[in-house]
This record gives C-alpha cells, sequence and structure tokens, in this order.
C-alpha cells in the first residue's frame, strides 16, 4: 500500500485557543459573621446556599447565623449565595479580627455584616470596609433611640458619627424589637442585603434602588415624621408605613449620603473596566503604541460602558460635568458614555519609553432613579 504523506507541508494550520477571560468579582454575595461554634477560625468561613443546609451543617433555628440567614434567603427576588463567617470570642477576637481574617481568605462576598457587633465594633469595621480589598461594603442594624433623636448626643450616636466621617460603604438601618411577632428587627439589614444581592443578577435592566423595596420578615418602624426627619438627615435607613398599604425601604443611602446603588454599579463598572482591559494584554501579542494600540484600548473600554448600558447603570443623557477633550458641558451622550484618549503626539518620549498608553477618559451618564415627584394639578370650572 503506497504510504500516503501528511498535508502539513503544504497546508500548515496552527491552531491557538483564545484564553479565558478572567471572572469576573461576584457582587451578589453577603457575609454574615457570628459567634457560634460550627465553623472553627481555620476554615474562617463556609458558603451556604440556603438556611437548611446551615442545620445539616450543626446550626440551630435559634442561633443569629440561622435567623439571619433565614431572612437573607427570603427575600424577592431571592440571592442565592450565603457566607457565614465566624468570630471566636473564646480568642477573644473583635468583629474587626474576624471581618479582616474573613477578607484574606475569601475575596467572592461583597456585603458584610457583624452580627455581634456594637457601637466600637461598626466603627471599626467602617474604617476597615472603606479601604480594604477587593472593594467591599458593611452593613449595620442599630435601635439606639439617639439615632431618631433632633437633639445632638455626646458621644455622637453612629449614624451622626459615620456621616462626619464621610464613609461611603457603609450603610445602616435603624430597627427596634418593639413588635413580639417580630423579635427578629435585630437582623433588619440583612433583609435589604437579601433584595440587594438577589436582584443584582447581572441580567439586563437589573440595575435597582434600594427605595420602596420591601423587607420580607421585618416590621415597619413606628416613627414620627420629625423622627424620620431626624434619621435620614443622618443618613441613616429604616423601613416605613405608607397610605395604610406600602411598606418600603427608604432612602437607601450610605453614611455619606451616596445612594447605595450608585456604590455597587460603580464598583461593578471599574472592576469590568479592569478586567476588561487585562484580558486585552493577557491575550494578545502585544498592544502597539500605536493609533491602532489606542483604538483597542478604547474599544476594551466601550465594552465594559456596554454592560453598564445593558444592566441599566448608564443611559443616554446630557453632559453636565466639566469639559473633558471634545466632550462640552451640555453635549449630549446618545449612548450614556464617551470614551476618549490624548493624541499620541502629546506623548512625552518618557513616557512612550516606559511602554505607558496615553490616558483614556471616559465620561458616563447614570441612568439615577426616581424617588419622588412633584406635580401640578390646575382645574379650570
Amino acid at each position: 500500500m503506497t504510504q500516503s504523506r501528511s498535508l502539513d507541508n503544504i497546508v500548515d494550520i496552527t491552531v491557538e485557543v483564545s484564553p479565558l477571560a478572567a471572572a469576573r468579582s461576584t457582587f451578589n454575595q453577603a457575609l454574615f459573621i457570628g459567634t457560634t461554634n460550627v465553623i472553627d477560625t481555620t476554615e474562617r468561613l463556609r458558603l451556604y446556599e440556603d438556611s437548611d443546609s446551615m442545620l445539616d451543617d450543626g446550626f440551630t433555628d435559634t442561633d443569629p447565623e440561622y435567623i439571619a440567614a433565614q431572612i437573607y434567603f427570603s427575600q424577592s427576588p431571592a440571592p442565592d449565595k450565603l457566607w457565614i463567617g465566624r468570630q471566636d470570642l473564646d480568642a477573644v477576637e473583635s468583629c474587626l479580627d474576624a471581618l479582616t481574617d474573613c477578607r484574606q481568605k475569601n475575596p467572592e462576598w461583597y456585603i458584610a455584616v457583624c452580627l455581634n457587633a456594637v457601637y466600637a465594633d461598626h466603627v471599626e469595621c467602617a474604617q476597615y470596609i472603606e479601604s480594604c480589598t477587593p472593594a467591599s461594603l458593611y452593613g449595620f442594624t442599630t435601635s439606639d433611640a439617639e439615632c431618631i433623636s433632633s437633639v445632638a448626643a455626646s458621644p455622637p450616636d453612629i449614624f451622626t458619627y459615620l456621616k462626619s466621617l464621610s464613609y461611603s460603604r457603609t450603610f445602616g438601618q435603624y430597627a427596634t424589637t418593639q413588635s413580639a411577632v417580630y423579635p427578629n428587627n435585630i437582623y433588619a439589614i440583612c433583609a435589604i442585603i437579601g433584595y440587594a444581592c438577589g436582584q443584582n443578577s447581572g441580567l439586563a435592566n437589573s440595575a435597582f434602588t434600594l427605595k420602596f423595596k420591601k423587607e420580607v420578615g421585618i416590621s415597619v418602624e413606628p416613627l414620627t415624621a420629625t423622627q424620620i426627619t431626624a434619621l435620614e438627615g443622618k443618613n441613616g435607613n429604616a423601613y416605613l408605613y405608607y397610605a395604610n398599604y406600602y411598606t418600603i425601604f427608604e432612602q437607601g443611602k450610605m453614611a455619606d449620603g451616596t445612594f447605595f446603588d450608585e456604590k455597587i454599579n460603580l464598583d461593578m463598572f471599574v472592576n469590568n473596566l479592569q478586567l476588561t482591559l487585562m484580558d486585552l494584554l493577557y491575550q494578545n501579542p502585544k498592544v502597539p503604541q500605536t493609533d491602532a494600540g489606542v483604538t483597542q484600548l478604547i474599544h476594551a473600554c466601550n465594552e465594559a460602558c456596554d454592560e453598564a448600558v445593558r444592566i441599566g447603570f448608564i443611559a443616554p443623557g446630557t453632559w453636565t460635568g466639566v469639559n473633558v477633550l471634545n466632550l462640552r458641558t451640555d453635549d449630549p451622550l446618545p449612548k450614556g458614555y464617551l470614551v476618549q484618549a490624548e493624541a499620541l503626539s502629546t506623548q512625552s518620549q518618557a513616557d512612550r519609553e516606559a511602554r505607558k498608553s496615553v490616558p483614556i477618559y471616559i465620561c458616563i451618564k447614570e441612568s439615577g432613579a426616581v424617588h419622588s415627584i412633584a406635580i401640578g394639578v390646575y382645574v379650570n370650572r
């Protein structure tokens, strides 16, 4: 039989499979840290997909972690993942000690709650969360009556103090245990966190605001208008009753007054932008310091912006910020964003030799959210 020769010397084909893109950070997983002796401090934290699994692991239905998890998983839409962390009181660990080790051991969770925390713990944890990596948020519940008083206290209540520090990564809810039917209001913040993690699915138009949301399993606060004004003036949040029908969470603000949804969406955008650019550098032989290379970088930035448009964080509008390169105040942003780069001719030789890109500028227009409406009714007879 005549031997058949390979075609490789005629048609030589090389197959290259591009590396997978880096996994994006998760922004829909919470961490609840408690003191129940089920998870040891070597493991430190464990992932659960429902509260029943916690019972299988040895938690009881009276443990704070289990009660908080039930509240968390009961929201609509429901989240599907929750980390439970351990604080070891026998080793005299602080909430901050446990929180820090949970962050070092696992980067997946985004919002943390220390179920055993008091005023001083909230301050320490808020300070840590403000600058920890990867970006995270901290939530807490308080029943301190000073929070709903317009009279300044000394020392200041927790909302007033955190507001004075301009912390943008911590948010709290005022809730009491006045109702015997709802004794679990001490974990009220776990409810709105459950909603946030459930709603933040990454699907189209999944962007949200926390205001107007229902907290399943939580009792509304019987606050007066004066108390609500005092609380919200300190950027505190509460679950309230309107028009004998609506039960809503409001206002959805961080300690510095930033809205929660703005913070989480910007964190997701920055994460996606960073990894999209890194994937470009990682998956290509090189990105040249040419106009074509700059175009590649701009295209990667556009991809991240398009994702933010898809989920509903960015939307078309009018730019009302300062002038940025060719973008002027009052210019329309038909896509909701504009990515620009400085000209290569303006780059210094030192930066070129250091293989730096020319600066890139991304201007985005948030879609925002309607929280109130003013309507004029004109009647003519």
